[in-house]
């Protein structure tokens, strides 16, 4: 990666943290209450470097392997870096013994088997080493398309029961991947209807606290909405190469 790439990645997370500091103003959000994750699946080590550089601490992974390998690599290399890493994709059952080992939240939980795997696993690595409860959040498919992981409205309060009494796991409050649909008056509904279900669900839970939601095209509607957090991958690294994940 060449020196004027590291700059670009380093100019772009300043000025989306700028954005997102402006919405939380325009939107009367509390200062410093939506939290930039950096969405970094495919991208090179080098690229998360730049980005760590520019002082972002919380990446996103798609990919479980991929992930961990990144994840080991700054282990070994920047152990005072304090990085915080979580796994952002659709979960397979063969794949949750990685990310209970490895990741420190989990955005994408959306059925029981899944959240009861991570927490056994979790029990079964603390006995190789020192781990906090995963964090948790419950993945909704609120446009209802059958091409898109997450559990339904009607099912969230099910999963969210067991998931509160697990020991290896905290639940943190609800992830959406919305229809993606250009114009700002859809995308507000569709994130507004996740923020009443975190309210539903924070009535039952007090430390429900976080909505993942809103991407590149559609983070503004997102923080009006009420995001906690915002998932940008390309206005940080630009295009993807999905040959080299």
């Amino acid at each position: 990666m060449t020196c004027s790439h590291q700059s670009i990645i380093q100019k772009n997370i300043e000025q989306l943290s700028q954005q997102i500091r402006e919405a939380e103003l325009r939107y009367s959000r509390e200062p410093h209450s939506v939290q930039l994750l950096a969405v970094s699946k495919t991208k090179p080590i080098e690229a998360l470097q730049a980005a760590i550089h520019a002082g972002q601490k919380s990446f996103g992974e798609n990919y479980v392997q991929e992930g961990v390998d990144k994840i080991q690599h700054f282990k070994q290399h920047y152990s005072q870096s304090e990085l915080e890493w979580h796994f952002i994709g659709p979960i397979q059952s063969n794949k949750t013994r990685l990310i209970a080992e490895n990741f420190d939240w989990v955005h994408s939980v959306d059925r029981e088997k899944i959240a009861q795997r991570l927490n056994d696993q979790r029990e079964e690595s603390k006995q190789n080493q020192q781990c906090a409860p995963i964090q948790v959040l419950i993945q909704v498919n609120t446009s209802g398309e059958a091409s898109k992981s997450g559990t339904n409205h009607d099912q969230v309060f099910a999963l969210a029961e067991l998931i509160n009494t697990l020991p290896n796991l905290t639940l943190r409050g609800l992830m959406s991947i919305p229809e993606n649909v250009s114009d700002y008056a859809s995308q507000l509904a569709a994130f507004q209807q996740l923020t009443a279900l975190k309210a539903q669900l924070q009535a039952l839970y007090p430390q429900v606290d976080t909505l993942s939601m809103g991407m590149s095209g559609d983070m503004q509607a997102a923080i009006e909405a009420g995001s906690t957090m915002v998932r940008i991958g390309t206005a940080i690294f630009g295009e993807r190469d999905y040959n080299k994940k």
